[in-house]
């Protein structure tokens, strides 16, 4: 059974790493995404993770679930934090174990690119010029 959290609190690498951890495994990939001090060419003091916290734990457990069915003996983890973060905090982290580097590899890769697609998590950065959604555009016109 994969870890997967929506969480408030900061993140630790190594309860990810325990989760997957098996006799089985040659390999652990992780992957660790932090907060840093600009974007798009804009200085980041702040940044906000909001999120539809129920559907986004579902659906983080159904991308765990479809790797692991996808990919026999792959065990999986990915806790994503909301909330206000600082610069250098710990947003989103995964790991993936399997028999062999190169599958532990790509299953984290599909794990992380997963998440950024499907996860209904919102990001608002803050600037110098004030806060802003990173991605949001407004469908009223």
């Amino acid at each position: 059974m994969s870890l997967t959290a929506i969480r408030h609190e900061a993140i630790h690498l190594d309860e990810l790493v325990a989760a997957v951890t098996d006799e089985g495994a040659g390999a652990i990939a992780t992957f660790i995404g932090v907060v840093r001090n600009h974007s798009a060419g804009l200085d980041v003091r702040l940044l906000e993770y909001h999120a539809y916290e129920s559907m986004a734990e579902k659906e983080l457990a159904a991308i765990a679930s479809e790797l692991e069915q996808d990919n026999d003996g792959v065990r999986v983890a990915c806790v994503h934090r909301i909330g206000e973060l600082q610069v250098g905090d710990v947003a989103v982290a995964c790991a993936v174990s399997s028999a062999h580097r190169a599958e532990a590899f790509a299953t984290c890769r599909a794990l992380i690119d997963s998440v950024k697609a499907r996860l209904p998590i919102w990001k608002r950065e803050h600037g110098p010029s004030g806060p802003y959604w990173v991605g949001w555009r407004d469908a009223r016109g």
